[in-house]
């Protein structure tokens, strides 16, 4: 029965709640029950009417109403606490599958001082915050990253039982975030096919920047690797260089997905160590995956091209 009704209740969360960038949350978007404690909280004000009732004790009316009266009061402050709340998504970088996807969200209120507010994804625990009047809050939220390409999350669970616990008012937002995840890098040898063959390797010349021979210094640019810093040169006063290298090529090295034994997730997981091993090397390299081609070139700008094809490979447009 709840497996039947939870798509049912996603499409009326959708209409009701749809997906933004930046959510405020009203009355439309909140909703209040009893918490645990506030349902035995209940019962025992009821025992307490029952036994003043039976005893026709004038102290134990007052005091049953006295506390149904900090009940409904209650009942206004905790939604109160969530009425006005802005939540905006933020930012959040790539990582690989294995690593945690990190979701920035920023809790913003423009009128009064929000406090304990929790946010997350059950069951998971939820983070608490208190957020500053007419201020902000960055929280940095977590989901595993455990297959490649584009990950979304599930609505985001924002909660408040401020002030006495008694009540809980809760919301479902959708904040439209993702984060894109590339293929976990594994480790392995490339195929002459998807390098230099044996003809190519005779007959090597030096040609652009790479990590097999060493050229000489030349000044610092920024989006220099900082392991080719040289520290010795830098102590003497002479200024921050880097060392230069060539690297011998007979022709284009491609990462060609073809080439390459096992299944797809094996090949993409090759290829993406081989993308970071180049890229670090400064070494120029071109990706061929079936119905897509990258031109060799190097620098962080193609690796994220190539890791964002191999993230992306077969995935529906």
């Amino acid at each position: 029965m709840r497996a039947a009704l939870k798509p049912l209740w996603r499409r009326w969360l959708a209409k009701r709640i749809p997906p933004a960038a930046s959510v405020r949350l009203n009355q439309r978007r909140i909703f209040i029950l009893p918490s645990r404690v506030g349902a035995v909280f209940a019962v025992a004000l009821l025992l307490m009417l029952l036994v003043g009732i039976n005893y026709q004790n004038s102290l134990a009316y007052g005091l049953t109403f006295l506390l149904v009266s900090v009940f409904v009061v209650t009942i206004l402050h905790t939604y109160r606490n969530l009425a006005g709340l802005v939540l905006k998504a933020g930012g959040g970088g790539a990582v690989f599958v294995g690593e945690h996807a990190r979701f920035r969200v920023r809790l913003e209120s423009p009128e009064r001082e929000r406090q304990a507010v929790a946010l997350g994804w059950p069951p998971s625990d939820l983070v608490v915050r208190d957020v500053p009047r007419q201020g902000q809050t960055e929280v940095d939220l977590s989901q595993p990253a455990v297959r490649r390409g584009w990950l979304r999350p599930e609505r985001l669970r924002v909660e408040s039982r401020f002030p006495l616990g008694l009540l809980v008012a809760w919301s479902w937002v959708d904040l439209d975030q993702a984060v894109l995840v590339y293929p976990r890098p594994l480790e392995g040898e490339l195929p002459l096919s998807a390098g230099l063959g044996d003809e190519e390797e005779e007959g090597m010349r030096a040609r652009g920047q790479g990590a097999d021979d060493f050229q000489g210094l030349r000044e610092y640019q920024p989006g220099d690797s900082k392991r080719r810093l040289d520290w010795k040169a830098y102590s003497r006063g002479q200024g921050l260089l880097v060392k230069d290298f060539a690297m011998l090529s007979g022709r284009d090295l491609w990462l060609d997905f073809d080439s390459l034994g096992g299944d797809s997730e094996q090949r993409l997981s090759l290829l993406c160590h081989w993308v970071l091993q180049f890229t670090e090397r400064q070494q120029a390299f071109g990706l061929q995956l079936p119905g897509q081609v990258i031109a060799p070139d190097y620098g962080e700008g193609h690796r994220d091209a190539c890791l964002r094809a191999l993230a992306l490979f077969g995935a529906r447009a």
